[in-house]
């Protein structure tokens, strides 16, 4: 990763107006059919929040604002991304485990997997600082219809939050919280990222 000088880059106005903000925090809500991630994930044994996570960090890969985050005071831009998963712990508290993104699934299954499991035998976070990351919270044993991240003013880091999925007939539905820094990206990049995600699942295919 490498600071950057805003106003060398298209977020020149974001930074100027949102850096300032007390409450530079926006919060999307989406309903997102993960049908066919479900019916994977029963055919396949592959987890459900894996796949979640690696359709995540496909459809950021396609927003070039995703590389940029505000640190601080500074615009940071990075060439590598990793999706962070909420981890329940051997002494049943919680970690935090970021997995660098791969576009190859079977390469981020295994990290996914490796890493999950030493946070978990460990209780310690497994942090990377030098990819941009994107949190995740999976409440996936709870029916909740939606969830608002706090800002800390510490991590400006964008978050998606989701609970257990809806069952209707076939269909499986998630209603999906992302809750960006204005500074970051603006409504229409975050729309744009959420259609990512929704056509990601919908495109996925395992052998």
């Amino acid at each position: 990763m490498k600071e950057v000088n805003p106003k060398e880059t298209t977020r020149a106005y974001a930074f100027e107006t949102w850096m300032n903000a007390p409450m530079p925090m926006v919060t999307f809500f989406k309903t997102v059919d993960v049908t066919r991630l479900a019916r994977i994930s029963k055919r396949t044994g592959l987890k459900f929040n894996m796949l979640m996570c690696w359709c995540i960090g496909r459809a950021a890969s396609r927003v070039k604002e995703f590389y940029l985050l505000p640190v601080g005071r500074k615009l940071m831009q990075y060439d590598r991304l990793a999706v962070c998963t909420i981890v329940t712990n051997r002494e049943g508290e919680v970690s935090s485990c970021d997995v660098p993104f791969s576009t190859d699934l079977k390469q981020f299954n295994e990290n996914y997997l490796r890493l999950t499991k030493q946070v978990a035998e460990s209780c310690q976070n497994h942090d990377l600082t030098d990819c941009m990351v994107i949190g995740t919270s999976a409440l996936a044993h709870y029916e909740i219809d939606g969830a608002v991240g706090m800002y800390s003013g510490v991590f400006n880091n964008p978050f998606l939050i989701w609970g257990k999925y809806k069952r209707r007939l076939w269909k499986r539905t998630l209603i999906v919280s992302f809750q960006f820094h204005h500074t970051q990206m603006d409504g229409a990049h975050a729309a744009c990222f959420l259609d990512n995600l929704q056509r990601e699942i919908r495109n996925l295919y395992v052998n």
